[in-house]
């Protein structure tokens, strides 16, 4: 799966391409790994409700092919689109999903930082009183909100045509984070977000994408 070094674009035209990529693959078409920082976009998952856009303001908002609700992508922030025949790969989506996760709490651990999965919600979620800590993340009680003391820090969204992937993740390094505040992320109110500078962690963007590369080729190369 070779990664392809994009540098910073805009979205739309990202995406398009990674349609037009898909559409014109064949059984013996290489996989692909996009990397990419965007301008700054809204962008809605294909069934995202125009109600979680509390307030774009200069920021466009882009509907896309991908699941999910709203997210926010911007500069600091690195963006991994794996094109990938999930037929090759012998996995179906729940366990690419898994795999995705798995690439970016590895990307974490890199730096001390202890990610988490919240059942029914995909992405990577960190305690916001002890993100280093190693305590496993406790189911909530039912009626609880199972985002209390979290923030996020990655966002999955992924689209399958045809058994083959894009669309992919998004992990914060050290980006502006107000925009955030400006949706409900992922389609939660009041869901925090955070990066990994807010944690207290000083890295560089290439440094997590080149380990976030690495991890998600060790995960999903069949």
């Amino acid at each position: 799966m070779q990664p392809h070094w994009l540098g910073r674009r805009p979205y739309a035209g990202i995406e398009d391409a990674m349609r037009d990529f898909t559409a014109a693959r064949t059984p013996d078409t290489p996989d692909q790994l996009w990397v990419v920082e965007h301008e700054p976009v809204f962008t809605q998952g294909v069934a995202g409700r125009d109600a979680h856009v509390l307030a774009a303001d200069d920021i466009p908002v882009v509907r896309t092919h991908r699941g999910g609700q709203v997210t926010f992508h911007g500069p600091g922030q690195v963006v991994a689109y794996p094109l990938l025949d999930l037929r090759r790969q012998g996995i179906y989506v729940k366990e690419y999903v898994f795999r995705l996760e798995q690439a970016v709490l590895d990307t974490l651990a890199h730096w001390g930082v202890t990610g988490h999965r919240v059942r029914s919600a995909p992405g990577i979620y960190v305690r916001l009183d002890d993100p280093f800590g190693h305590a496993v993340l406790a189911a909530p009680a039912p009626g609880e909100d199972p985002f209390r003391g979290l923030g996020k820090i990655a966002a999955l969204g992924v689209k399958v045509s045809n058994h083959c992937t894009y669309h992919g993740l998004a992990l914060n390094v050290a980006m502006d984070l107000e925009p955030f505040a400006r949706i409900d992320p992922c389609g939660y109110a009041g869901l925090r977000t955070v990066d990994l500078r807010s944690l207290g962690v000083d890295a560089e963007w290439g440094d997590v994408a080149a380990v976030l590369v690495q991890r998600l080729q060790l995960r999903l190369v069949a």
